[in-house]
């Protein structure tokens, strides 16, 4: 961009770092739509379908151009592109972003896209602990006695230590499953909360892999 400077009577070159394109501030937009949708970046593919472009290095370039202006900020992760302040700024305030994991391994919660389903806000003061909370999705009726529902989301948390009678995700025998964790002459086993249901006794190997500490349900 020039400007013509009356003053000194030359033609003045305003520098256009922080301007944006049209596509630049289209993707912007989309990345932080995105985000605040569903609590992490779009990958590059889903970029590249809200662009309509066939080639990932038309993504990529308007990405570089959108890092070197200051508006993006890459990071570690599979999806590659930071929380925008914005969007950082508004779930700071309001709500807590936590994954929705499909299964957990063997080795305990693994937040990775392999993993991780979905991304959900939740309220801060649902959390009973920030760190190490994840989201899992019920399914069964084996825990209706406890008021916990085929469909109901658990909030769980991996850095609480396991007590006798706390409702716990765990894994028995190398099979993942949500029960109450009971102590029963000095041995832990997992119970149903549901007659028709059997409790589990770990014939080799019991390893819980989180506590319970809130449930969410959605009626519509």
């Amino acid at each position: 961009m020039s400007i013509y400077s009356p003053i000194i009577g030359v033609l003045l070159k305003i520098p256009q770092m922080n301007i944006l394109t049209e596509k630049q501030q289209i993707l912007l937009n989309f990345i932080e739509e995105y985000q605040i949708a569903n609590g992490c970046s779009p990958t590059l593919r889903e970029m590249r379908m809200q662009m309509k472009v066939k080639s990932d290095n038309s993504v990529l370039k308007i990405l570089r151009a959108l890092e070197e202006k200051g508006y993006i900020q890459k990071d570690s992760t599979p999806r590659g592109i930071k929380m925008l302040k914005t969007v950082r700024e508004k779930f700071s305030s309001e709500s807590l972003v936590l994954p929705v994991l499909g299964m957990i391994s063997a080795g305990g919660p693994v937040m990775t896209e392999e993993y991780v389903l979905d991304h959900i806000n939740v309220g801060e003061d649902l959390v009973y602990k920030k760190t190490g909370s994840f989201l899992l999705r019920v399914k069964g009726e084996s825990m209706i006695n406890a008021g916990i529902m085929d469909g109901d989301i658990a909030i769980v948390c991996n850095e609480i230590e396991p007590r006798d009678n706390d409702i716990v995700v765990a894994l028995i025998d190398n099979e993942n499953t949500l029960k109450r964790l009971v102590k029963e002459n000095g041995r832990f086993y997992l119970k149903a909360e549901n007659p028709l249901y059997p409790d589990l006794i770990p014939r080799a190997d019991l390893q819980i892999q989180g506590v319970v500490t809130g449930i969410i349900r959605k009626y519509k």
